[in-house]
């Protein structure tokens, strides 16, 4: 039987080509060897997020008696609240067979036929699955990402983001390696929920990549909130015994009960057969591709992580959509990656989008930047002892007066980054910020308020 397209990988970004593609008249199979779904809805963002919410409630608690609320720390025995990893467990578990039997039913519904097993591209025109040759007129390649493990000794001993993720209690002492989105967010989550947390990266600050002042700023937070952040730290060696970590840096050992890496994740092209189809892959084996998603071989496309462009759900969703429009729809379209939000669900979250301070400056000579800059004690935390402050930035070009950057730390930041994302997409002007009225009180309203120029670079 002869496909318009087989899609390899289940995850959110082969599925949505899937569907697209079907719906646009294409006969089209999707592979999954492991659960429909892939990362972000089994393993990642959203299992994390829902881990964030446990999180929270004890710091909302705290809060809450600063507002008059009495005995919310306690248990009717008159011991304290405690968290039970197990049934959090359970019920992520009950959620996520749910969602994955949601995917499934979109697909078939969608009339796209569902593969389980591992694939091999045997050439630009067939697939073979558990043995099975399928012919076909293309191929998607969506297989995503998994965590890098580096040739450090001992590091195979360690969870990755996926195991912490099924973990039923809490490490007493957590050791997390990193300073990406994925380190600092556990990093925060176990924090909250009881962990004493270490976080060891190679760099000055952690999340390389974003606007400096994001950087530090987020850093200094976790560390008022005991969270410990060793930097320029060089892991040398890894031991484990009796159930208990050795870490040595920078010729100093520490213990721990468990060690998270989350140094990096690389794409999954392994076992696919690519090396012997000549593809052309990049210094991480990354499917190198084009602007239309098009590998080095004719009739093969690869889209998400696994090209290692921008590692976001949403832009895998994005480009596969746009593939399906290109090929089975006549359209000409391509994704612009230079204005796509990201948020970092850390306590507090970060919103970005744009450039940063340190892109500006190194087109500066040519072009002036204004930056717009505010700090605040939000409103919720007025009545409590919190020192965390919400940030603000805005990078606008000084010639044309559009915006360029939108940089914020605030719990509320990646809901605003969303609703922003849209007015920077349609290259909104500082005028038109300054021109719109605020809702009072929030702190969304700075984003309107912002008047006063902090510099000019």
């Amino acid at each position: 039987m002869k496909y318009d397209l087989i899609v390899i990988g289940g995850g959110s970004g082969g599925v949505a080509c899937s569907r697209r593609c079907a719906a646009l008249g294409a006969k089209v199979a999707i592979v999954e060897y492991s659960r429909l779904g892939g990362t972000c809805v089994i393993r990642g963002c959203v299992p994390k997020k829902l881990l964030m919410y446990a999180g929270g409630f004890l710091e909302a608690f705290n809060d809450a008696t600063s507002y008059g609320w009495k005995n919310l720390t306690k248990s009717e025995s008159g011991n304290k609240f405690q968290f039970d990893m197990k049934i959090w467990q359970e019920n992520k578990t009950k959620e996520l067979i749910r969602l994955e039997k949601i995917y499934e039913n979109l697909l078939s519904e969608s009339g796209v036929e569902i593969f389980k097993g591992k694939a091999t591209i045997v050439s630009e025109n067939k697939v073979e699955i558990n043995g099975k040759k399928l012919t076909t007129s293309r191929i998607m390649i969506a297989t995503g990402g998994k965590p890098a493990i580096h040739s450090i000794p001992g590091l195979k001993d360690c969870m990755t983001s996926n195991e912490i993720l099924e973990l039923t209690y809490i490490p007493k002492k957590l050791a997390i390696l990193g300073s990406g989105y994925i380190a600092l967010e556990f990093a925060c989550i176990f924090n909250k929920l009881g962990s004493e947390v270490s976080i060891f990266f190679r760099s000055d600050y952690p999340l390389r990549g974003f606007d400096l002042d994001i950087r530090k700023k987020i850093s200094t937070i976790m560390k008022n909130t005991n969270i410990r952040l060793f930097s320029l730290s060089k892991i040398q060696s890894i031991n484990k015994i009796d159930g208990q970590f050795t870490l040595e840096v920078n010729n100093i050992k520490y213990s721990f009960s468990e060690i998270l890496n989350a140094l990096g994740r690389n794409p999954n092209t392994q076992s696919l057969g690519l090396n012997k189809l000549g593809m052309k892959l990049g210094d991480k084996d990354e499917i190198l591709v084009d602007k239309y998603n098009r590998t080095s071989i004719k009739n093969i496309f690869a889209i998400g992580d696994v090209t290692n462009r921008l590692n976001l759900t949403p832009v895998a969703i994005a480009e596969g959509r746009a593939f399906a429009e290109n090929e089975f729809n006549n359209k000409n379209l391509t994704i612009e990656y230079d204005s796509i939000a990201s948020a970092v669900f850390t306590t507090p979250s970060i919103g970005t989008i744009g450039m940063t301070e340190e892109q500006a400056k190194i087109i500066s000579p040519e072009r002036k930047f204004h930056i717009f800059e505010t700090e605040f004690k939000p409103m919720r935390k007025t009545f409590t002892q919190s020192k965390i402050k919400t940030f603000i930035k805005i990078i606008v070009d000084a010639r044309t007066d559009i915006i360029t950057g939108i940089h914020m730390i605030g719990s509320e930041a990646p809901e605003l980054i969303q609703i922003l994302s849209i007015l920077f997409k349609i290259k909104a002007t500082k005028y038109d910020f300054d021109n719109t009225i605020a809702v009072h009180p929030t702190s969304a309203e700075e984003f309107v308020l912002l008047r006063k120029i902090s510099r000019t670079i």
